[in-house]
């Protein structure tokens, strides 16, 4: 099979993560229109992720938040989006880049964008722990669903998730297991928070 000397992998990552800026640029300006709102999945540790050390402590791997009543100071620059939040009655601001969002999902019109992003762990002589984001080789591109599909049901391992109070309109993807310890961060698909029928 021929090299793909171009890398449309990359270039529709991008094109797609353009999308993602777009619609949170116009928020940011005017607020949600209508019944829209967002769960945005990222990576807590990619560069350029600025959270609290509380935050990174209780959310090593990877993070989901939702836009939808209560947040605040919302800004959007070429590469990152920044917001506040609250997170058990205390605000936080979160600094997002848009190479480090895993997931994009608008549940009131089924919208979903997924890339394939890994965290590289670099080896050299003057490297302390640096980690760097990559895209993955993939073949097909960036999972895109329409508008009109219908939802597929969630994984059986996932979690529904909590329906946000009025308190705190964040959401994270870790869990506990019986003996009340926490269980590491796992990979949650963005169907599991679609509405089942």
């Amino acid at each position: 099979m021929p090299q793909d000397m171009i890398r449309y992998d990359i270039l529709a990552q991008e094109a797609l993560r353009g999308v993602i800026r777009k619609v949170l640029g116009e928020v940011a300006k005017a607020g949600l229109p209508g019944n829209h709102h967002f769960f945005v999945t990222f990576l807590t540790g990619a560069p350029g992720v600025r959270i609290s050390t509380r935050l990174h402590e209780k959310y090593p791997e990877q993070m989901t938040i939702v836009l939808q009543h209560q947040f605040w100071d919302m800004q959007v620059t070429d590469t990152h989006l920044e917001v506040g939040l609250s997170f058990g009655d205390v605000p936080e601001k979160l600094v997002v880049p848009f190479s480090a969002i895993r997931g994009f999902y608008d549940p009131s019109v089924n919208f979903e964008l997924e890339f394939d992003v890994e965290v590289e762990e670099t080896v050299g002589d003057n490297d302390q722990g640096i980690t760097s984001i990559a895209p993955t080789d993939i073949t097909d591109g960036p999972k895109l669903a329409s508008t009109s599909a219908k939802p597929k049901p969630p994984a059986k391992s996932a979690k529904k998730p909590a329906k946000p109070s009025g308190k705190s309109e964040a959401a994270a993807d870790a869990s506990s297991d019986d003996n009340g310890e926490k269980a590491s961060a796992s990979v949650v698909s963005l169907d599991s928070f679609r509405k089942k029928k």
